[in-house]
């Protein structure tokens, strides 16, 4: 058996990573898709082997064949169509950041609550066996105790038409929407536990008006988390658990190769590269095993894998970042 899903939205990260990751799983069937150009839903229906193509995302709602639609539009058009989706019967899987409010993220889980239907975050790392691996690495004794998580995540973007670089009408742009939530949510997965304030500096480029870099401080209960994430400097991403045992550092912690294995360094002191304790990961599609888990728990009833819960949270911590950004204090967290 598979669900049968819709995606909502021609967009790049759909054509180039989660299309092809869904079609190889086993519990997913990506029977048609939608975009506001006809033509251009036919042409990738067309490159990608998808049944159906549609001209409107009405019209893919309508589609009662579709179960579950994936939702890859602008930042802002998130809430709208999640609910919009919802509301016509259909299991949601939303990408990051799934709001821009926790007001929005509130009224999406009552919508969730009236329709009986599934709503999740497409946070793929959250099903990414390094990421599995890491967690249970730095919840065991042989760890010690959680201390601190520092993480560093960019790229470089310099295009004003991308929709990364608008602020415009609360859009959703600039780098710790974009980027920043992945340290923030991987830090809350790490210590298990939500922090109580944050404090964060940021950089804005004098025409977007959207942050291209920040440095960030979230206050655990049980320690701390600090990250980087910028948009306009050397692409680069790492994560690193300090334990008061052991470390764990996570080499390619967020854009995972399909191709190729993933790594681990878990250890005890500071030493050369070639004598640390390198952890193999199997080479995996996380976009395969995002659709697949979130599939499955669509068959089996259960939990899926970053349900609304855990986003409300996620965007309490977002938004009291870019609070700090503007008052230069430490901000709480409140939702």
């Amino acid at each position: 058996m598979k669900i049968k899903w819709g995606i909502m939205g021609d967009a790049g990260i759909a054509r180039n990573f989660v299309i092809p990751g869904m079609q190889a799983g086993k519990y997913c069937e990506v029977s048609a898709i939608a975009s506001r150009n006809i033509n251009k839903s036919k042409k990738t229906a067309s490159n990608m082997g998808i049944e159906r193509a549609y001209g409107s995302y009405e019209d893919l709602l309508a589609d009662k064949s579709i179960e579950a639609v994936y939702i890859p539009l602008p930042n802002h058009l998130h809430v709208e169509w999640s609910i919009k989706a919802m509301e016509a019967g259909k299991h949601v899987l939303c990408e990051k950041p799934f709001a821009l409010s926790v007001s929005d993220v509130k009224k999406t889980i009552e919508t969730r609550n009236n329709s009986g239907v599934k709503i999740g975050e497409a946070f793929m790392v959250r099903t990414h066996p390094q990421w599995l691996k890491a967690r249970e690495l730095t919840s065991s004794e042989d760890f010690g105790k959680l201390r601190a998580v520092q993480g560093f995540f960019s790229y470089a973007n310099f295009n004003p038409t991308n929709i990364r670089n608008s602020y415009a009408s609360d859009m959703g742009g600039g780098g710790i929407w974009d980027i920043g939530c992945y340290p923030v949510n991987t830090s809350r997965f790490l210590f298990k536990e939500e922090p109580t304030r944050v404090i964060a500096m940021a950089e804005y480029d004098s025409k977007f008006k959207t942050d291209i870099l920040a440095s960030a401080i979230l206050d655990f209960p049980s320690g701390q988390a600090t990250f980087i994430s910028s948009t306009q400097i050397s692409p680069y991403q790492r994560m690193l658990a300090v334990g008061t045992k052991k470390h764990v550092e996570i080499k390619i912690p967020f854009n995972s190769p399909s191709t190729f294995p993933t790594e681990l360094y878990y250890d005890d002191s500071s030493i050369e590269e070639e004598e640390r304790n390198k952890i193999i990961i199997d080479t995996c599609h996380q976009y395969t095993l995002q659709g697949d888990a979130f599939s499955k728990a669509i068959m089996d009833n259960t939990e899926v894998p970053v349900p609304l819960e855990d986003t409300l949270y996620n965007t309490a911590v977002l938004t009291a970042l870019y609070r700090s950004a503007e008052s230069g204090k430490w901000e709480n967290i409140s939702i």
